[in-house]
């Protein structure tokens, strides 16, 4: 049995850990470090669906598993919209591209679609947890 209250504080905590990370890759972006803002595009939207998760005691060990179980639960449900799930998978691939390819080029454009998609979720997200009784 899960305790409600120590999984709305874990989500409220994961929930700023995104907002944070959320400001972190706006910084990267604005002194034209392209390649973190795509690292933190991606883990601004990564905790904030781990924010989602806690209210339910789910978590997982590998990021592929948070991303797979939140799009089966919330976005195929209806919980979330189609585009969300589309931009999570962007992040994803372009986290996974920029962090792991040697001669990745991020351009400032590419950067600031990333940033654009993290503006288009967290508020979602937010929305979400507050309608949960998350309060912020």
């Amino acid at each position: 049995m899960h305790d409600i209250n120590k999984d709305l504080e874990l989500s409220k905590y994961r929930f700023s850990l995104a907002e944070e990370t959320y400001k972190n890759a706006k910084m990267c972006f604005d002194n034209g470090f392209y390649r973190d803002c795509i690292n933190r595009s991606y883990y601004a939207v990564f905790y904030g669906a781990r924010a989602v998760l806690a209210l339910r005691s789910i978590d997982f060990r590998r990021h592929k598993d948070v991303v797979a179980f939140f799009n089966k639960e919330y976005v195929a449900t209806g919980k979330f919209p189609g585009e969300m799930g589309r931009r999570l998978a962007r992040l994803k691939m372009k986290r996974e591209e920029s962090d792991y390819n040697d001669f990745f080029i991020v351009s400032a454009d590419e950067a600031k679609a990333q940033l654009e998609s993290v503006e288009y979720i967290l508020p979602l997200i937010k929305e979400y947890l507050e309608k949960n009784n998350v309060n912020f």
